[in-house]
């Protein structure tokens, strides 16, 4: 791995609360670096007499209280963690302390005064990439793990912080370092004309390298949005009973329910958690033209929200609407979308048939309804909802979440879409029988773009845009 010498430097001592602001029960203030066990030994009364916290075995906790100038601050609690074996792989304390704003910025006051600086954002997982505990792949995992809000984004954050992800990119820098390493090979021997690469055998390890490397990018359509919750858009005209549904999934009164059509003129938004999956459900404007400048303006923001939607319930008044309106309005939707599916090309559209407290007595074209697919639902009994809840779990377990590598970071996703695209560009130079060189200059440049993902090949820039994202303490 390539670190500059900005980076190697760093031998200082940093501190920073690593439990979030404010006032609670305890806080955990942590320190790390070469001083960090001798500069809190100094500050640390035992409750054991004759413990010298410099001696102190790794792993191990110690009570007693953190004095300043002979006042006491307050009784803590010490975890000692020695190199190599800690978090950052440097000599780590944690302090855990009454969580007391006061007391709080106390013992950071005391720790900076004794030499310590408090560390940036993500700067403790900074110093464990560059001593080799994480690589930047699990690194970046962790700010994952901390903002899962639900089983499946948690479960592919710690998939990849365990390193189940880095084995794969590991197993495909490996492919490809040994048809680089084939083809410089002949680069040495170029004066004797020496194949040591068959070159129909090359062909087919690129073209399987291509496929490899192809649907890593496109899970990342999937990764993105399991990890920021997957978007549903519920649309259909004014007064349909939308918001009504939206209250009935997240049982509880969110949207403004109202008998005036054109009530929601912008989008009303909530996360609900389904067998793991986070979805976010969008309750949009109604769709009808309208005179309304500022209506007119959530409208469009609609067909924005219809676009970005990975799912769309299209919901209708089945007292009111005929089967022909219903599939000429979902065939205005998929018109609307465009033949790519918007941000989802592969876009769900669920129609969702309400207000069946109302019917009397079968809607006309209930049987070609039915073979639509239309899920039918009273939003204001909260009858059927289950159906929707139901249909939703069904496309996720489609997915097979949990049985393929997904990618869910799109600096990753666009590493994978370089490395990919130089790889057909061998694969073309092959079809062409261009020089070795140039071959070898393509599977150097796909190399590169793989070595960025793990950390192998890296710079100080992309290092600083990744940590500035963590929080201070991590």
């Amino acid at each position: 791995m390539k670190k500059t010498a900005a980076f190697s430097g760093r031998d200082d001592t940093i501190c920073a609360l690593s439990t979030p602001h404010g006032m609670g029960a305890i806080a955990v203030v942590r320190a790390s670096g070469r001083n960090a066990v001798g500069i809190i030994h100094g500050m640390f009364r035992p409750a054991s007499s004759g413990l010298d916290l410099r001696q102190a075995p790794t792993h191990t906790l110690h009570l007693g209280e953190l004095q300043d100038q002979d006042l006491d601050i307050d009784q803590v609690v010490v975890g000692i963690f020695r190199a190599p074996n800690s978090y950052t792989g440097e000599d780590v304390v944690e302090i855990s302390c009454h969580g007391s704003l006061f007391i709080q910025q106390r013992i950071l006051e005391m720790l900076t005064r004794r030499g310590m600086r408090l560390a940036g954002p993500g700067e403790f997982t900074l110093r464990a990439f560059l001593n080799g505990k994480l690589d930047l792949s699990q690194a970046e995992a962790v700010a994952d793990l901390i903002a899962s809000g639900s089983r499946a984004s948690h479960a592919m954050a710690m998939q990849q912080m365990r390193g189940g992800y880095s084995r794969k990119i590991s197993e495909l820098r490996k492919n490809l370092l040994e048809l680089t390493s084939l083809i410089e090979l002949e680069l040495d021997f170029s004066e004797e004309e020496l194949e040591f690469a068959d070159r129909s055998e090359l062909r087919q390890l690129c073209m399987e390298l291509e496929e490899e490397l192809g649907g890593l990018v496109e899970s990342f359509s999937l990764g993105n949005v399991l990890k920021k919750g997957i978007p549903v858009a519920i649309i259909g005209k004014p007064n349909v009973g939308k918001s009504s549904l939206l209250n009935a999934i997240l049982n509880e009164d969110r949207a403004l329910v109202s008998e005036i059509p054109g009530t929601t003129r912008d989008s009303v938004e909530d996360l609900i958690t389904i067998d793991g999956i986070s979805f976010r459900f969008i309750d949009t404007a109604g769709l009808r033209d309208s005179g309304d400048q500022v209506e007119a303006m959530g409208i469009e923001r609609t067909y924005q929200m219809i676009r970005e939607a990975r799912i769309i319930l299209y919901v209708f008044d089945v007292t009111e609407t005929e089967y022909d309106e219903v599939r000429e309005a979902l065939d205005d939707i998929k018109t609307a979308v465009g033949e790519n599916g918007g941000d989802h090309p592969d876009k769900v559209l669920i129609p969702v048939a309400n207000k069946t407290d109302l019917l009397v007595e079968s809607p006309r074209g209930f049987s070609d309804m039915v073979e639509m697919e239309c899920l039918f639902v009273s939003a204001k009994r909260k009858e059927n909802i289950n159906l929707i809840i139901e249909r939703l779990a069904g496309f996720v377990r489609h997915d097979k979440v949990s049985e393929q590598t997904i990618v869910s970071n799109a600096r990753h996703a666009e590493a994978f879409g370089k490395s990919r695209q130089a790889v057909r560009r061998v694969i073309n130079g092959l079809d062409e029988k261009l020089p070795t060189d140039l071959l070898a200059s393509e599977l150097r440049d796909a190399l590169h773009h793989i070595g960025t993902i793990i950390g192998e090949i890296t710079t100080e820039e992309i290092l600083d845009n990744i940590f500035s994202k963590f929080c201070i303490g991590k």
